[in-house]
């Protein structure tokens, strides 16, 4: 009987390997989600982010509990505004202005086009409202986008804002610069720079497109940019310590750079 187990291993081997390989599971490709196709921060399990959410519930109340003059739509950028160092800033140029603050950070178009479907600015009448939104956006593929998808979406989100709120005016805002950011343990790499040097490529070819939304009257278009860059033409790390939110000095240029546009607009 020896002689024939090499023969009947065989046999069985044989037998199991297209099993093995069956039951090995083919990663699926990943798929692109549309920028200006609406949809919620979830999880691996379609359950939406709980703080997602709780801002969202948030905002919804924020737009039942009063008026608002200027409303700040976006990002973890817009959201930065809520931090208490810079209070001072938000209410000494926005204060009359009973402004509010609808920035989450983490948000891309999709998201901000979702919450503005679900509510955010149903039964408020803001004089003008502040857009900057589409950095998030410009993530690697397969999840990133490109500089005509954030464009595009960029545009469907002020022609929702200008059919909800007729009587609004919208502050487009230029995109902010970003750099290379530091990795956990504080060093540039040359992926980071490539990285940045990609996505500013595409920060530029969207604010182009953004440009020709200002109709002059109703969407004006503002970029101040120059503003966070210095003479050697990088961002200094005083105005945006991680290369992509500003801090309080950051926000105090902000204010100033937006006061004369947003001054006249809200006349």
């Amino acid at each position: 009987m020896k002689k024939f187990r090499p023969a009947f291993s065989a046999l069985i081997l044989a037998a199991l390997l297209p099993l093995a390989f069956a039951q090995t599971p083919t990663a699926a490709p990943a798929k692109k989600i549309d920028a200006s196709a609406p949809i919620a921060k979830a999880d691996a399990n379609g359950v939406i982010n709980a703080n997602f959410q709780k801002s969202h519930e948030s905002f919804l109340a924020r737009g039942k509990a009063g008026p608002i003059d200027v409303l700040f739509l976006g990002d973890s950028i817009t959201a930065g505004w809520a931090n208490p160092a810079r209070a001072h800033i938000w209410e000494s140029f926005y204060g009359k202005n009973q402004p509010a603050n609808f920035g989450i950070g983490g948000d891309q178009t999709q998201h901000v086009i979702w919450r503005i479907e679900n509510g955010e600015l149903d039964g408020i009448k803001p004089k003008v409202t502040v857009l900057m939104l589409g950095t998030n956006n410009t993530s690697p593929a397969p999840s990133g986008h490109t500089a005509a998808e954030i464009a595009a979406a960029d545009k469907k989100i002020v022609e929702l804002i200008r059919a909800k709120i007729p009587g609004t005016k919208v502050l487009l805002l230029a995109i902010f610069p970003r750099g290379a950011r530091k990795n956990p343990q504080g060093v540039i790499t040359d992926d980071a720079i490539t990285d940045a040097a990609r996505r500013t490529k595409v920060i530029n070819a969207v604010n182009i497109e953004l440009a020709k939304l200002d109709d002059g009257k109703n969407v004006r278009y503002l970029d101040i940019n120059a503003s966070f860059v210095g003479q050697d033409g990088k961002i200094p790390f005083a105005i945006m310590p991680d290369q992509l939110h500003p801090n309080t000095a950051g926000y105090q240029l902000w204010a100033d750079a937006m006061k004369p546009l947003l001054t006249e607009m809200l006349k």
